[in-house]
């Protein structure tokens, strides 16, 4: 088992979270950015600035049982399928009864906005999240 953090999109709170389960639960932790990012870790890999490289890199490092962090509900869809375990910086729990409903969900907000529609974008981060985020990992790691 690993954590693996698409690290382009985590706040630095949930990657600090990420240090202390790994350090605590005697696991990797491996961050993946591109090279516009600065993310000081001990096995941190650079991808290119191309698009969807950070989550193609991620996908490639995953194993079943392992911890992906993203924000990215396709690569949370592709966490799962591999077997492994996928969670938000914000702590939601990406499952096989959750994941076909948010992808679903994103393409209808995907087509609203191409056609001139807006979406709002995230809320500001809270100290909940920080909670509700380590809770949710502390759960994963101990399954």
């Amino acid at each position: 088992m690993k954590i693996i953090v698409d690290a382009d999109a985590t706040p630095k709170n949930a990657l600090e979270i990420c240090r202390r389960a790994a350090k605590e639960f005697s696991v990797p932790l491996i961050t993946v950015a591109s090279f516009n990012h600065r993310i000081e870790s001990d096995r941190h890999v650079v991808v290119g600035n191309a698009p969807q490289e950070a989550d193609m890199q991620v996908v490639n490092l995953t194993a079943g049982g392992d911890v992906v962090v993203t924000q990215d509900w396709g690569l949370a869809a592709m966490a799962l399928g591999k077997g492994a375990k996928a969670l938000s910086p914000t702590g939601r729990i990406f499952r096989e009864d959750n994941i076909d409903f948010l992808l679903e969900e994103r393409e209808m907000k995907a087509k609203f906005r191409r056609s001139g529609g807006r979406t709002r974008g995230p809320r500001k981060r809270t100290p909940e999240d920080d909670l509700n985020f380590k809770v949710s990992l502390y759960s994963l790691l101990e399954t």
